[in-house]
């Protein structure tokens, strides 16, 4: 439904939406019990069930289901009663006439290159984002900052939290002016960077006395690399992947390849969020280090 000048701003709304639903249960987890914090999470969602039947359908469905006044019109509510929407109107149904022509792929013909090519970029990318460690440090990022040697590890969560919406939202305003690849180029290696410079901190603050100057300097740097970590991540990795799997997967494989890649991507986000209390236990600073080869 999104206007083709500004799709790659408002697709990264997705991901401004989770950091900022990340950062509220940040400043709620500071006064309210888990318990509590998990029942206020049911009131969006109250909220969402009856605001579902008020919005328009979407109109590329309706014009692949050959309603085609309903197309037009669900469009024109979407652009607003005074856009003329008769360019789109055909460019969509040229896009739905090209598409209904194509035959539904077969898992088997998957592995053609003119498919194979654009499905493991875009499953490789969103695996690749979990895999540098972003829900384990996002999802215990207290327990983190109280490692470094924070004793007010909760607020240094909710400053991080707000740096990350920060962040995300200076990207939405770039995604379509800096291009996809530049901004992951700079994602992919700011967050390399800031991961190696937390894992070689916390690995000397095991070799150092607690409460020395030493000890303060590195609380600093692992502080300053994860607020660096946080914002490289912000810049690309955090919304890229989604917009380039949308764009680059062809029409006949979209649905399914589209599906195989959230999947990939949700199972990979579940992996690292289950073993990062384990690894954290194991060691910080390796916990980071492998963070890193994600990269």
């Amino acid at each position: 439904i999104s206007p083709q000048s500004t799709r790659g701003a408002l697709g990264s709304v997705n991901q401004l939406s989770i950091t900022l639903g990340i950062f509220l249960a940040y400043v709620l987890g500071m006064f309210v019990p888990w318990r509590l914090l998990a029942v206020l999470g049911t009131l969006p969602c109250t909220l969402l069930i009856p605001g579902l039947f008020f919005i328009p359908e979407s109109p590329r469905w309706l014009a692949k289901m050959n309603l085609m006044d309903d197309f037009e019109t669900s469009l024109q509510v979407l652009r607003g009663f005074e856009t003329d929407i008769t360019a789109e109107v055909n460019d969509i149904k040229r896009a739905v006439e090209s598409a209904n022509k194509k035959a539904t792929v077969r898992f088997q013909e998957l592995n053609q290159k003119k498919y194979r090519t654009p499905l493991l970029i875009g499953t490789g990318l969103l695996v690749l984002q979990n895999l540098c460690g972003i829900n384990g440090i996002l999802f215990y990022a207290s327990r983190i900052f109280r490692a470094a040697g924070f004793t007010n590890s909760d607020l240094a969560t909710c400053a991080l939290g707000a740096i990350q919406v920060l962040a995300t939202g200076v990207t939405t305003s770039l995604l379509d002016k800096a291009g996809r690849r530049m901004l992951l180029i700079i994602s992919t290696a700011g967050t390399t960077l800031s991961l190696l410079a937390v894992s070689v901190a916390f690995f000397l603050k095991d070799n150092l006395p607690h409460d020395s100057h030493s000890d303060y300097i590195l609380s600093m740097v692992s502080l300053v690399a994860l607020v660096a970590y946080i914002i490289t991540f912000s810049f690309g990795m955090g919304a890229i992947p989604w917009l380039i799997m949308s764009e680059i997967l062809p029409v006949g494989i979209k649905s399914f390849a589209g599906s195989f890649a959230t999947l990939a991507n949700m199972l990979t986000s579940f992996g690292v969020t289950m073993t990062a209390n384990l690894l954290l236990s194991w060691s910080a600073g390796g916990t980071f280090a492998s963070y890193m080869d994600g990269r």
